[in-house]
């Protein structure tokens, strides 16, 4: 069984907004995206995580996140390669409407993520299942994890024990922390 864990999604990139895919490529956070990780170190600082451990993908947006949502809270974060977005293959860097499809994408997380899937020379979400049951069989201590949005979703689905079909049913969301415990997942954000 899983230990208790805390996952969050790094804040929002220049390339977030607009909408470009990222994959395993790289861009700096927005003024935005700094203060969805200030929001997520305000909803963690509440929470006693005592014997836990921090644990980060190794991409930049991902590890500049971590810093402001876990200052203060944890003094050594470690890095794991297995945290890391899905790749994307040939469309990492493209604009979402700059992919051909044969059918319409729009703007929406929920809509792209089927490209994700297609990509030429990427993962796919059977090889991401794969990488995050590995990570999630040798993780061993309670533990907040701060990754990326398709990784976040697939690590939750495993937990969750839900089949790769069923990944757009999560929620995604930054600025947000999931606290995935017993088998139930809880959303935490500031107000609510």
């Amino acid at each position: 069984m899983t230990p208790p864990i805390y996952v969050l999604r790094h804040g929002q990139t220049i390339w977030n907004a607009e909408h470009r895919i990222q994959g395993r490529l790289d861009s700096a956070l927005t003024e935005q995206g700094r203060a969805q990780a200030r929001a997520q170190n305000e909803i963690l600082s509440k929470i006693d995580l005592s014997g836990f451990q921090a644990l980060c993908s190794p991409q930049g947006r991902a590890f500049h996140t971590a810093s402001i949502a876990l200052e203060g809270i944890f003094g050594l974060i470690k890095t794991d390669a297995r945290l890391a977005e899905i790749s994307v293959g040939a469309w990492e860097g493209f604009r979402r409407d700059e992919v051909v499809m044969d059918q319409l994408v729009d703007e929406s997380e929920e809509s792209a993520l089927d490209l994700y899937q297609r990509a030429p020379g990427g993962e796919g979400f059977h090889g991401l299942h794969a990488r995050c049951s590995d990570f999630l069989a040798d993780l061993r201590h309670p533990s907040v994890l701060v990754t990326h949005g398709i990784t976040s979703r697939m690590l939750r689905l495993i937990v969750l024990n839900k089949d790769i079909s069923e990944i757009g049913t999560l929620p995604g969301g930054q600025g947000v922390v999931y606290h995935l415990e017993n088998g139930e997942m809880h959303r935490l954000s500031i107000g609510a």
